[in-house]
């Protein structure tokens, strides 16, 4: 049967514009996939920014000591500029954001999937491995909601996933699940970095700060910080406010790219 087959193959090849066609198609698909993965990235990362616009535009007036809400704490912040300048005034800026938050965002998920890719192909390397590996370099929370995901899909494939709209024999995350997911792998990320970026914000005010002889490095400021406030007021100071802002926005950015993976057909 299978000679058979092959014979009458030979004997009536398809049609040279068919074969073109279908060469085509597939190198216009491959092609495609980089712009629909690309627009799935900038469009999560723009919805999720979007999500937490009121809180960043809150943060911006009181670090700027804005006279109309200089004496106001963040929650009576985000009450009183509605009632001055509309609810518009919360998302006030926004736009410009977008500009640059769309190709961060497409750039940051790209290469979290390009990277997990290579890491497979290249360096035959699965799992979890691979997915720290990819995560460290596109972001701590990449590993985190993949890890989630893996292994909510591998124990609990039919209370926590479904098919996914774009390929039936691909599981996916409910959507809940996938806004659960998201926030605390933001949440997991924040806590693990946080201390880093409470050094990095000292080390950047540099000679502002009376102790700056004592904070020239990562290292010195980092002991210099916990030696004077401790932990929790001092390294860790400001991340409940920072969790209110970023396990929102996390959880967006996931559900979103997830979504968008099917809608691009991406799966």
């Amino acid at each position: 049967m299978a000679a058979a087959a092959a014979a009458l193959a030979a004997a009536d090849p398809p049609p040279a514009m068919s074969q073109a066609a279908g060469a085509g198609g597939t190198t216009a698909r491959r092609d495609f996939y980089w712009l629909r993965s690309f627009l799935a990235g900038g469009i999560a990362g723009c919805c999720a920014k979007t999500t937490v616009a009121p809180l960043d535009r809150v943060k911006v007036l009181l670090q700027a000591h804005n006279h109309h809400y200089k004496h106001l704490g963040v929650f009576s912040t985000l009450c009183a500029v509605p009632q001055k300048e509309g609810y518009l005034g919360l998302y006030k800026g926004n736009g410009a954001m977008m500009i640059r938050i769309f190709p961060y965002g497409a750039i940051q998920f790209m290469a979290f999937e390009h990277y997990k890719t290579l890491i497979t192909t290249k360096l035959g390397i699965s799992g979890h491995v691979h997915r720290l590996m990819a995560g460290s370099m596109a972001g701590v929370s990449f590993f985190t909601f993949g890890t989630l995901k893996s292994v909510g899909l591998s124990y609990a494939p039919t209370l926590l996933g479904r098919p996914s709209s774009d390929n039936p024999n691909v599981l996916v995350l409910k959507t809940h699940i996938n806004l659960l997911c998201g926030g605390v792998a933001g949440a997991i990320a924040q806590t693990i970095s946080y201390p880093f970026d409470v050094t990095r914000r000292r080390m950047q005010l540099g000679t502002v700060l009376p102790e700056f002889e004592k904070c020239l490095t990562m290292w010195e400021t980092m002991k210099y910080v916990y030696g004077q406030h401790g932990i929790r007021k001092g390294l860790y100071r400001g991340l409940s406010l920072n969790y209110i802002r970023c396990i929102p926005s996390q959880a967006v950015a996931f559900t979103t790219y997830e979504l968008m993976k099917q809608f691009f057909h991406l799966n």
